[in-house]
């Protein structure tokens, strides 16, 4: 056992006594309406409110008292949640699993920090490739980089999965007011054709680039898609390889395989094994962000990362952004049974931020064992979903408003719109606080009837309320706000994979499928009939997708 799994491992017992209080303080204040905490409480609002940096939390309409908040800051405290904030911060290897270092904080750390990982200190190497990003994405967006015709650069299409695509992407989406509208970004992620295929329709080879992103340049679904992103592009250009190195750059560790795929090694761009997939937006991952914003607009989301970073190394408990929200949505999974969290940006640039969201709370928190190999005893990371508001009130919020089921909302808005029309921004943000105060205080049987309600509708009509929800507000979508907001849940997710006793940065569960897939590939490529030694079940789908793929 490793050195931070030991001092895991002592104090989990102590973790227990607040837990324990907690489970007690539930029975007595489960049967609490958010109607009454309000009307017995005028101040609750602005007591259960923060703001920090620019963002303001209103967390007063989740079913909790002033001892809830009290008991959940101990359960932290006891957890020893800052020394293991301050351990991250420091490089230790906290990803114990896999004996590395947590160090996405270095990523946008400032020049002058120290930070180091086995006695060496990252931060300029990471600064002096966030340079070379700078000056190459400086190069194909002044249209000083050409393509192997003499053509600029138009189209760049980013080919990566997982983190290498859900980061880019949605930054990208969340950003492209600020984007270079003479150029046109795309993604292509998925191993399906289809998805390469739209990626680059309409797209000419000649004024297009290619940003592969693979740690190891090995990955199955990324360099399948790089095999035929090379074979399109050689297409285009009469078949010369050495077009190769002037429409396709690396996001890569591995130069040999870089160097052998046809690209220049001096357009790699590396990253770090401190640097785990899903927090790796802000890494060299983010060079088709940085091509499409430019090298300031990505500056200013680091320094939006840094502000929420340092705000949680050293903020109380009672004030920090990312424990209150993870001390809260540890309350509801646990202890309110809630079993997903939805995430509802009011803003149509965050469209993919649920789905960034998705990879990092569930891939981090989806652990069935603790630190130290034991089944957990505990609920631990709830399914994230969302999608922008006002479409998910015409679809889903029928289910969290009269449903079965609790489901924490998180709402996103701002302030200011980045398209201002009419009483568009007032509308929208008018339905924001309809929904969240709809969700908190419902409506009563005696107030549908106050209505006229038949006696036979009002069962229908009435509306239970008591369904917890945080409402997040920023003056306006920045790139610096963008930063601060994926760190808020960065370190949310920390917080409640410390309190878990769980490892929040492996991700040991997407191994097995990629593992039988690569023995399976072979069976259903096969030209002739394969000897399949799976269950019935597989055996049967293999041979029944054979026998359909080849038919007339």
């Amino acid at each position: 056992m490793t050195a931070s799994a030991e001092v895991v491992t002592k104090q989990t017992k102590q973790k227990r006594t607040a837990w324990t209080a907690l489970g007690t303080h539930y029975k007595k204040v489960s049967k609490l309406h958010l109607r009454d905490l309000f009307a017995e409480d005028p101040g609750r609002a602005e007591r259960m409110a923060v703001e920090a940096m620019g963002l303001y939390l209103d967390y007063s309409k989740n079913r909790i008292t002033d001892e809830t908040v009290k008991l959940l800051v101990k359960l932290g405290k006891e957890a020893n949640l800052q020394d293991r904030i301050e351990a991250m911060f420091r490089g230790e290897k906290i990803n114990v699993t896999e004996n590395r270092a947590v160090l996405h904080a270095a990523l946008r750390a400032p020049r002058d920090v120290s930070i180091l990982v086995d006695g060496n200190n990252v931060v300029p190497e990471v600064h002096a490739v966030l340079d070379r990003m700078a000056s190459f994405s400086e190069r194909v967006r002044s249209g000083a980089w050409q393509g192997h015709t003499g053509k600029r650069i138009r189209n760049v299409v980013n080919i990566g999965i997982g983190g290498s695509d859900l980061g880019p992407v949605m930054a990208y989406e969340a950003l492209k007011f600020y984007s270079e509208r003479a150029m046109t970004f795309r993604f292509v992620s998925n191993v399906d054709g289809t998805d390469f295929a739209e990626a680059v329709h309409g797209l000419d080879p000649t004024e297009t680039l290619f940003v592969v992103s693979s740690k190891t340049f090995t990955t199955l679904e990324t360099m399948t898609n790089a095999q035929t992103a090379r074979c399109w592009s050689l297409a285009g250009m009469g078949g010369d390889e050495k077009s190769v190195a002037k429409h396709f750059v690396a996001v890569s560790t591995n130069a040999a395989e870089v160097a052998k795929f046809g690209i220049d090694t001096a357009n790699m761009f590396e990253f770090w094994d401190w640097v785990g997939g899903r927090y790796s937006l802000d890494s060299a991952i983010g060079l088709s962000t940085m091509i499409a914003i430019g090298p300031e607009n990505v500056r200013s989301m680091l320094s939006g990362f840094h502000q929420m970073d340092e705000h949680f190394r050293t903020t109380p408990f009672e004030r920090n952004l990312p424990v209150i929200m993870g001390l809260l949505a540890l309350w509801n999974n646990d202890f309110l049974g809630a079993e997903t969290v939805a995430v509802l940006p009011y803003e149509q640039y965050l469209k993919r931020f649920p789905a960034y969201l998705q990879q990092l709370t569930m891939e981090s928190n989806g652990k069935h064992v603790t630190i130290e190999g034991n089944p957990v005893t505990r609920q631990t990371g709830p399914i994230y979903w969302g999608e922008p508001g006002t479409n998910g009130q015409h679809s889903f919020y029928q289910l969290i408003h009269q449903g079965t089921r609790v489901v924490p909302c998180d709402f996103i808005a701002f302030a200011k719109s980045l398209n201002p029309l009419g009483r568009h921004h007032d509308m929208l943000l008018a339905n924001v606080f309809a929904q969240t105060e709809a969700l908190a205080f419902g409506k009563t049987p005696d107030q549908v009837k106050a209505e006229g309600t038949p006696d036979w509708l009002i069962p229908h009509r009435v509306f239970e309320g008591n369904r917890p929800s945080n409402t997040i507000l920023a003056e306006r979508l920045t790139p610096e706000t963008l930063g601060k907001l994926v760190a808020l849940y960065e370190h949310c997710v920390f917080t409640q994979g410390v309190i878990w006793n769980i490892d929040s940065f492996d991700q040991w569960g997407v191994e097995l499928g990629k593992v039988l897939a690569q023995r399976i590939i072979p069976e259903v490529e096969s030209k002739t009939e394969p000897e399949l030694h799976h269950d019935t079940s597989t055996n049967r789908l293999i041979r029944k997708y054979r026998k359909l793929r080849n038919s007339a």
